[in-house]
């Protein structure tokens, strides 16, 4: 059975605000969160930007996660992916035991076809897919690198560790995310690979930016331009520091400081202009039309709604373009629409992002509740919505 529309993001805050016995104004005040928002945030007729919520969470002292809601179970459990979750679990702690006995592993280059068909089927959004066959391939790759023990080795086991990374954030395991970007460093510093190094920094900043820390996201987006700069120059060392900048920018807006990420923004378009599309590249999916979706990310994120609806128009999404990022970019752009009153827009975005990427949008907590913020006007929207949010669960 779907769950009832009042498990939201705003009736766990109020939950958890009883737990801790406050009233909604000493609530607002140690937060720093208007008393208007909060008070129609709990009441599910507004919903809650990331920065609202991340600041809340920090008052509560609790998880952004646990007011999102994830990892959410029943849905989980009724598309079979619950049990997926243990296996990448032991996979990635066994990571220091050496060799295992019992698994023959193929040729590294077999492996390293198999690490690139799920870093595509990743982006291409088939999440149960990869998490189904990942944990074999990752111990594969541990007996390798612990048999032979070659840079190249240690690299593709830092490349399944980051899938890892990938499939736990998109199912809701921070933590568990968090132990993936650790591995991947195991490995990286074993491979003596500085790229490697930088990426799996930018990796931890958004997991802070997850988080709602911002502060500790952007001195990881620092160390990892300082871990790149000792790369060799080129073209895969570039794509590396724009997904950083770009990853600086959104941080930079979370935070409200407009400059700084309009700074950023200018810097990641200046590397696009020079590395062309270069999706592929580490499967960063950067770019100029990564560069464009983050800026209306940003705009988004300075809740600046109507001119991150106004740049979402004007850009051309090349046909072919990663579906998961495609899809995460219409969930930005139905917040921004959502907020800007164009209701029917919000829902027809959410619908698309549904169509590209039907498991990572049932996940995605902005697609959740902008679904919430959405039902006050439900009125004004299909039949239809009402199946998307038994789709949801919610």
């Amino acid at each position: 059975m779907p769950r009832h529309s009042e498990e939201h993001t705003g009736a766990r805050i109020k939950h958890l605000r009883k737990i801790r016995q406050l009233t909604q104004r000493e609530l607002a005040d140690l937060s720093h969160v208007s008393y208007s928002t909060l008070t129609k945030v709990e009441q599910g007729v507004m919903a809650a930007s990331p920065s609202v919520t991340g600041a809340l969470a920090r008052a509560l002292s609790v998880a952004v996660s646990e007011l999102n809601g994830q990892p959410y179970l029943e849905e989980l459990r009724r598309d079979q992916l619950d049990g997926l979750i243990n296996p990448i679990r032991e996979a990635l702690n066994v990571y220091d035991l050496g060799p295992d006995p019992d698994v023959a592993p193929r040729p590294i280059e077999d492996l390293e076809a198999e690490a690139e068909k799920l870093c595509a089927l990743v982006r291409a959004t088939d999440i149960k897919q990869v998490a189904t066959e990942l944990p074999a391939l990752i111990h594969e790759t541990t007996t390798v690198a612990h048999t032979g023990g070659s840079a190249r080795t240690w690299q593709l086991l830092a490349s399944t560790y980051r899938t890892a990374y990938d499939v736990t954030t998109k199912l809701g395991y921070p933590d568990l995310c968090t132990v993936a970007l650790d591995r991947m460093d195991w490995a990286a510093q074993r491979a003596s690979d500085p790229v490697l190094g930088g990426m799996r920094q930018y990796l931890r900043a958004l997991a802070y930016l997850r988080a709602s820390d911002y502060k500790t996201g952007k001195r990881l987006v620092g160390l990892g331009m300082a871990t790149l700069g000792q790369a060799e120059a080129g073209r895969v060392r570039d794509v590396v520091a724009g997904q950083l900048h770009l990853g600086a920018a959104v941080l930079a807006g979370r935070d409200k400081d407009k400059n700084a990420a309009q700074e950023y923004l200018a810097e990641a378009d200046r590397i696009a202009k020079r590395t062309g599309p270069a999706e592929t590249v580490h499967w960063l999916s950067f770019g100029p039309t990564n560069v464009g979706v983050h800026r209306v990310s940003v705009y988004a994120e300075l809740d600046l709604y109507p001119e991150a609806v106004c740049q979402a128009k004007d850009m051309v999404i090349p046909e072919g373009w990663a579906p998961s990022r495609f899809a995460h970019h219409h969930a930005e752009v139905a917040r921004a629409q959502m907020w800007t009153g164009q209701v029917q827009e919000a829902f027809q975005s959410l619908l698309a992002a549904r169509k590209l990427a039907p498991q990572q949008t049932r996940y995605h907590p902005t697609v959740r509740d902008t679904f919430t913020g959405l039902e006050a006007a439900q009125r004004q929207l299909p039949d239809s919505f009402r199946n998307f949010g038994a789709y949801l669960g919610m």
